[in-house]
């Protein structure tokens, strides 16, 4: 497949264009013109290089790219061994950030909700990034934290009352703790995400809404895993998904 054609499909696809995003969405790292081959994965850190090298593949497509707003843009140290392997393999690296967050089909929070099986009936936050739906069946805050726990392959943190009844649940998937409060306005009776805040604790024990940290690289593996499989049956390419250890 051509490397402009892939480009076009993947930002349609994602509507990358209406995010307002801390980082580009797209074609990061412009490689080899072909592509046949797709390692995705969570972050485009060395060891995800290294292993696309591995397994000399044409591109890198990723939730977490590079180039993001504030950083150090000066190519050195670990972003240059980064950048240079990158180069020297002539490899692609794509990047969608928050597209890949709200898609309602492919997003890391269409597919945490396939994975627990949540059914997603509205949107909050900003750029409609967080979801929120109906459990299966009533439960409470703390079996629901055990159960994501099982699922997810990852301890949780849960802060508040465990025996809170839960019938509506609003997840947005990494770092979106700043989230909590839309959340609450939203009507959820919990709110899960993937990391936490100091002052998270205060406005779960304040607003009686538990809130559920299940991982920031454990609730996003899902979206990149679904977008692959999506390129292997829609546009012919061989993806495969890279799983590299990260406690977050």
């Amino acid at each position: 497949m051509d490397r402009e054609e892939l480009r076009g499909h993947l930002d349609v696809l994602l509507e990358a264009a209406r995010f307002r995003d801390y980082c580009p969405n797209g074609l990061q790292v412009e490689g080899r013109g072909q592509v046949r081959s797709v390692l995705c994965g969570v972050t485009a850190s060395q060891a995800l290089i290294d292993e696309a090298v591995r397994r000399d593949v044409d591109a890198i497509l990723v939730h977490h790219g590079w180039f993001w707003r504030g950083e150090d843009g000066r190519v050195t140290g670990f972003r240059k061994r980064r950048m240079a392997t990158l180069l020297a393999h002539d490899i692609n690296l794509f990047a969608y950030h928050l597209p890949l967050d709200a898609h309602a089909e492919l997003g890391n929070n269409a597919q945490l909700a396939k994975l627990l099986g949540w059914q997603p009936n509205g949107r909050f936050a900003e750029q409609d990034i967080g979801f929120i739906g109906v459990a299966p069946a009533p439960t409470f805050s703390g079996e629901l934290a055990a159960r994501i726990g099982s699922v997810l392959g990852r301890e949780t943190l849960l802060v508040g009352d465990a025996m809170r009844p839960v019938t509506r649940v609003a997840w947005c998937s990494g770092g979106a703790q700043g989230y909590f409060e839309q959340a609450i306005l939203a009507g959820a009776d919990v709110y899960v995400s993937g990391e936490i805040s100091e002052q998270t604790v205060h406005l779960a024990r304040e607003s009686g809404v538990p809130y559920i940290a299940a991982g920031h690289h454990a609730t996003e593996r899902y979206g990149v895993q679904a977008l692959g499989r999506h390129l292997a049956e829609n546009c012919g390419l061989v993806c495969d998904y890279a799983e590299l250890d990260n406690p977050v």
